[in-house]
């Protein structure tokens, strides 16, 4: 499955939040199963002692090819899986080993 299939599936069908700060929100309160971070995505966000174990996925484009990714009209620099929805992004190939 292709990873920017995966990531529409994941904003039209699940749970998403976007943004740093929607993305801290979600690891404090536990719900965050997976982060989607763009390349160009400013790296104080995404330090690793905010973000616990969660896995990070780093997403190849920028952040305006992460929002056309999901779909969005802006640019997206942190995607966060609360819920997949039919999306089987957490499970795929594509993300496993790769976070």
């Amino acid at each position: 499955m292709d990873i920017n299939w995966a990531i529409k599936m994941a904003v039209t069908t699940g749970k998403v939040h976007f943004g740093i700060s929607q993305c801290a929100k979600a690891v404090k309160t536990g719900k965050a199963k997976l982060i989607i971070a763009a390349a160009n995505c400013p790296d104080d966000g995404m330090r690793k002692d905010r973000l616990g174990s969660i896995a990070i996925y780093h997403f190849p484009g920028t952040t305006i090819d992460l929002g056309n990714a999901c779909g969005k009209p802006f640019p997206v620099s942190v995607l966060t899986i609360l819920d997949p929805g039919t999306s089987t992004i957490l499970s795929d190939g594509l993300i496993a080993g790769k976070a």
